[in-house]
Formats: C-alpha cells, structure tokens, sequence
C-alpha cells in the first residue's frame, strides 16, 4: 500500500472526527491505491461534518494522489497534526515513501526508526542508536522548530526546497536552517540507508552504475571510504548524483548535497557522535563495519528516483 504524507494547513479538530473519521479509515478499501477508493476517505471525513474552507499549502503524495483527478476528487482537508492524529487512531502510518522528500519543514517531529534500537549490532551498538537518534537528531528536530517558528511562509516548503533556497531565507537564522534543517534531513535518510544484513543483500541497478562509473565495487569503497576519513572533523560522506552521473563527495558538518543540486544516494554520518562509543578515534573501522549494514534497496530506490 502506498503511504502518504499531507502537510494542510488549517484549524484543530474535534476529537469526535478523529475517532469517528479513524473508524473508517480501518477499512484498508479505503486506502488502497487507487483515486476512487482514496476519494472515500475525503468523503467520511467530509460526513462527519470534518468539512472547511481550507488552502492546500503543499501535497506530498504517492504518485496516483499526485494527479490531477485526485485533486479534483478531494474536496477537503484536514492540517498534517489532524491527519497524524485519525491515522494514529485507526492503526495507519502515513509516512514518507522513498526518500526524505516528504519532509516538511513546518512541526518537524522524530521519524520512528525502522528497525529496533539494537537491531544493527555488531557494527552499531545499541547506546549509540538511542543517543543518535533520541537525542542528537531530536535537537537538530528542536532547533529547527525554533528556528521557522515566525517563518510561516518557510514552515510551508518541503524540506529539500527550503534547503535548496536558502538564500531566501532570512540571515539571522539561516546557519540554523542550514545546520539543523540538514541534520534533520540527513538523518532522516541515514536511518533509512542501513537496514539489518543489509550488506548482503543485491546491489542491483544501482550496483551496477557503480561498477560502470568507478571501475568496480572496489574502487568505490575506495573513493568513499577515503572521502569519509578525509572530511576534517565533523560531516559526512556521500553518493549522489550530479547531472546524472555518479559522484563521491563529502560535506561539513550537516550540509546536505540537496544544497548543492546534487541527489544523495548513500551517505554515512562521520560526526563523531555516530561511532565513538564502539569505535572511539578510529574513524576507519567504523566505516568498514558499517557496509554491512548498508541498506542496498533503499539506494536503489532512491537510485531510481533519481535518474
């Protein structure tokens, strides 16, 4: 099924419509892919008198809801907090797909992680995992919040966008938007870039480009391992894409490559809060352990995305 992520803006509702509205939302027939089914849910939460006067501010959709008869079918909505709340209620993650693109700046919160906290040990312990993801991107999540918090016109861009136009946005807070906008969506992928036995799985087309662009697999490690032990001090080290070709490139601190036009495939995390713990100054080891947790289908889905 695909998942889908609104960000709406508009006034709370009732709890009344999240429960009635979260009732029928446990018909999965009313969110499976296609318009008609999906056009159901708008009509439930319009029969509980859940329908306003409302401005779309920004769809993030699966690609069926990004059509134009979807849009014409919806003829309501609800903000992103109010449809968290019916989802939560009715059992229903509607979270990111693909990517980290879904993301929006407005009312950041922490992404569950998708897989337990000590679910990519050996490589990575487990005390690592919750200060990470607990702590260290809960604050990036924080910060970023404070930052836009009388930014409304900032709050309703896509994460990627704001990050990609930040000469737009205002000087007294744009090393706070740069640096914690980017940890955010940094980690938000990182997450998702290693997955348990993930080192083992097909490489495919992704593998495969690799193989074509820098000679062999080999050869990549190579080239990334040397740009992740080559970035001074704190950052991270990346695949991406530039112009449709493959590239291995570093970043400082939490710059995104989004910044740069460029669409990262794989990055690993080289500040020192990602591996001290277990790997203490020896960078390297870290980066050789962590390959075999690389999550080779999600790369390759952003691999896809991508081209």
């Amino acid at each position: 099924m695909e998942r889908i992520v609104f960000m709406l803006i508009s006034c709370s509702a009732r709890q009344t419509v999240y429960n009635d509205a979260a009732e029928r939302l446990r018909d999965t027939e009313l969110i499976n892919q296609s318009v008609d089914q999906l056009t159901k849910v708008s009509l439930e939460l319009d029969r509980v008198n859940h329908r306003r006067h409302f401005r779309i501010a920004r769809w993030s959709l699966c690609p069926i809801v990004n059509n134009p008869p979807f849009r014409r079918a919806l003829p309501m909505s609800i903000n992103r907090r109010e449809l968290l709340a019916v989802a939560g209620a009715a059992g229903i993650t509607l979270a990111s797909g693909a990517t980290a693109s879904n993301l929006f700046a407005a009312d950041a919160t922490l992404p569950e992680l998708p897989y337990a906290k000590d679910a990519l040990e050996p490589h990575i312990d487990k005390m690592t995992m919750e200060i990470h993801h607990g702590k260290h991107h809960q604050a990036y999540i924080n910060n970023l919040n404070k930052a836009l918090a009388d930014q409304p016109a900032l709050k309703e861009m896509p994460l990627e966008q704001l990050l990609t136009k930040l000469d737009q946005v205002p000087e007294a807070i744009r090393n706070a938007v740069r640096n914690n906008g980017g940890g955010h969506l940094n980690h938000s992928m990182f997450w998702k870039m290693m997955a348990p036995g993930g080192g083992t799985q097909d490489k495919g087309a992704v593998g495969s480009a690799i193989a074509s662009t820098f000679g062999s697999f080999e050869n990549f490690q190579t080239a990334f391992a040397t740009a992740a032990a080559g970035q001074f001090g704190s950052g991270w080290a990346w695949l991406v894409v530039n112009g449709g070709k493959l590239e291995v490139v570093a970043t400082p601190n939490q710059d995104s490559p989004i910044s740069q036009g460029k669409k990262p495939l794989l990055g690993i995390d080289v500040w020192e809060h990602a591996y001290y713990l277990k790997y203490q100054n020896m960078r390297a080891n870290y980066v050789t352990a962590w390959w075999n947790i690389v999550n080779w289908k999600y790369v390759n889905e952003l691999f896809n995305k991508a081209k």
